[in-house]
């Protein structure tokens, strides 16, 4: 009888990309390579409509303005029509699978039932903050343990 190896599941994870510096490139562009650089999109990735929801999120910070889902696939539709790209992923369960994930890493916030970029806070703020300085710490600190474990 073959032995089943239990599925481990990760407490937390994230990827991590480097890139060139940013440049002189879309707004649309620069959140894609965000998005590519934090591990939310893949390199190759055409289904790349989390790219525009926080490309939504984002320009809503702006106004200081929190979104519901249904906004946020209205305006996210609009978008992809304007830049003529496919609308793939436009599905409300899609939609709120992703903002799950920008939830996941902190960098979105649900208030009663409408999202907004965390505090309406700086991008790199978020990143500083709650990112590095938590997220990937609890997770570097944790490896360290397993390498330390063999003492």
């Amino acid at each position: 009888m073959p032995k089943t190896i239990s599925r481990e599941i990760p407490l937390a994870e994230i990827t991590l990309r480097r890139y060139e510096k940013p440049s002189k490139v879309s707004e649309r562009e620069l959140v894609r390579k965000l998005c590519l650089s934090i591990g939310l999109l893949q390199p190759g990735d055409s289904r790349d409509i989390i790219v525009d929801i926080l490309h939504v999120l984002i320009k809503a910070k702006k106004q200081k303005k929190e979104l519901s889902s249904d906004e946020i696939e209205k305006e996210v539709i609009e978008a992809r029509k304007k830049q003529k790209l496919a609308l793939h992923g436009i599905a409300s369960s899609n939609i709120r699978r992703q903002l799950k994930r920008l939830r996941d890493l902190f960098i979105v916030e649900k208030v009663k039932n409408n999202y907004r970029i965390n505090e309406f806070d700086e991008l790199g703020n978020i990143f500083n903050e709650k990112i590095s300085k938590f997220y990937i710490s609890s997770i570097v600190d944790r490896v360290k343990d397993y390498f330390e474990a063999f003492k």
